[in-house]
């Protein structure tokens, strides 16, 4: 790698209130030192698929609408995130919707731009749920080769 060539960090995002605070501490800690940014910024989303929505066993009619509103979703967040990118006045930011389930497209992302780092929000999920519902940050952490952030927002006190 030539030494002028920026690192890439690949930040996964969705439409959960996690993913946004750890776009927006990424950027508050990675990015606010100006212009000359240490990393080349990457948010990925990894866009479902209908039959994975849906279930294979479901109408093929409704399958075109759930495509639909899934893209809207991809495109929701995606413009959620450059908004917040632009807001930190980061304006030099690549863009990936990937359908899949998110622990394969974050780590295949990571692998295909040679990322030096992956940043993941983490839905503070308990060990059960955890178990039963699969950890993308988990799974980032065990599969991913290289350094892999996993972001919790902090608890709001009563």
């Amino acid at each position: 790698m030539a030494t002028s060539e920026k690192q890439v960090m690949v930040v996964g995002i969705d439409d959960y209130d996690h993913s946004t605070y750890a776009l927006q501490w990424t950027l508050d800690h990675f990015f606010a030192s100006g212009p000359n940014f240490l990393f080349k910024l990457l948010l990925v989303h990894a866009k479902p698929s209908p039959t994975s929505v849906v279930g294979l066993a479901g109408p093929a009619d409704v399958l075109p609408i759930v495509d639909s509103d899934l893209r809207q979703i991809a495109a929701r967040v995606i413009e959620k995130a450059k908004e917040l990118c632009i807001s930190k006045s980061v304006n030099d930011v690549m863009v990936e919707v990937v359908e899949g389930d998110a622990r394969n497209v974050l780590c295949d992302a990571v692998e295909r731009h040679h990322a030096s780092m992956l940043v993941v929000g983490s839905h503070g999920y308990g060990t059960i749920k955890r178990a039963v519902l699969g950890s993308v940050s988990d799974y980032c952490a065990h599969h991913a080769h290289c350094t892999v952030m996993i972001v919790k927002k902090p608890k709001t006190k009563h």
